[in-house]
C-alpha cells in the first residue's frame, strides 16, 4: 500500500528544539497539527547511527513508538570539506550540552586554522524520516552546498546558519529572510522529496 500523509493529521515532531519545530511547520505549509516530543515529555534517544538518515529514522521510530502518533524526525548538520566532513552527524554535539552554537562555530574556525585550510567549502545535509507507529517508514535526504565565512553574520536561523553562505548567494543563512532560506535550504530540499513521496 502507498504511504500517505493526510492534511490535518496530527504528527509528533521528534525534537526538543522549538526553532526547528517552527521551521518544520513553515516548510510543511502548516498543513498538519504538530506537537513536539518535548511537549509530550518524550525522551531523546541516543543517536547511535553513523549517518544522518540512520539517526533520523532512529528518532522517528522512537517517537512513533512512544506516542502512538505518526512521527517526523530530522537529523541535519554541517560538513566541512577541509575537516573530512566534520562536524557532520556530530554538529549538535559540538555545541555541547548547552547547545552553544557560538562555541561550535568558533571550534570550526579554530580547526580550520589549525589545519591551515584554504578550502572553506562546506555543505548542510538534512535527512527526514516519517515513521508510523505500526512500523512503516520513509527516509529522504537533501543537501545544500556553499562556503563558510568568519566572523559569522546575522541573527536569524539557528545552529551554524551565521557562518554558511549557500552557493549562488552572498549573504549567510543567518542574514537571510526565513522564507527565502526555506526555498533553498537542505531541509527544504529534503521536504520536496518527502512531499513527492507522501503528499
Amino acid at each position: 500500500m502507498a504511504l500517505k500523509l493526510e492534511p490535518g493529521a496530527k504528527l509528533v515532531v521528534a525534537t526538543h528544539n522549538p526553532g526547528k519545530a517552527r521551521e518544520l511547520a513553515a516548510i510543511l505549509d502548516n498543513r498538519f497539527e504538530l506537537v513536539t516530543a518535548g511537549e509530550l515529555g518524550l525522551g531523546e534517544p541516543e543517536e547511535t547511527e553513523a549517518t544522518f538518515e540512520g539517526n533520523a529514522l532512529l528518532k522517528a521510530r522512537a517517537a512513533a513508538k512512544a506516542s502512538g502518533l505518526i512521527a517526523l524526525a530530522d537529523d541535519s548538520g554541517l560538513s566541512v570539506s577541509a575537516l573530512d566532513g566534520a562536524p557532520g552527524i556530530y554538529s549538535a554535539r559540538w555545541g555541547g550540552p548547552e547547545k552553544d552554537f557560538k562555541g561550535a562555530m568558533d571550534k570550526v574556525r579554530q580547526r580550520l586554522e589549525e589545519a591551515g585550510a584554504e578550502d572553506y567549502s562546506a555543505w548542510f545535509t538534512c535527512a527526514l524520516a516519517v515513521a508510523w507507529p505500526d512500523g512503516p517508514a520513509v527516509v529522504v535526504e537533501g543537501r545544500v552546498d556553499g562556503a563558510l565565512v568568519f566572523p559569522g553574520r546575522g541573527e536569524r536561523g539557528h545552529g551554524y546558519d551565521p557562518i554558511f553562505v549557500a552557493d549562488g548567494h552572498d549573504i549567510t543563512f543567518g542574514e537571510m529572510d526565513p522564507d527565502a532560506k526555506d526555498q533553498i535550504s537542505h531541509r527544504a530540499r529534503a521536504f520536496a522529496k518527502l512531499k513527492a513521496a507522501l503528499l
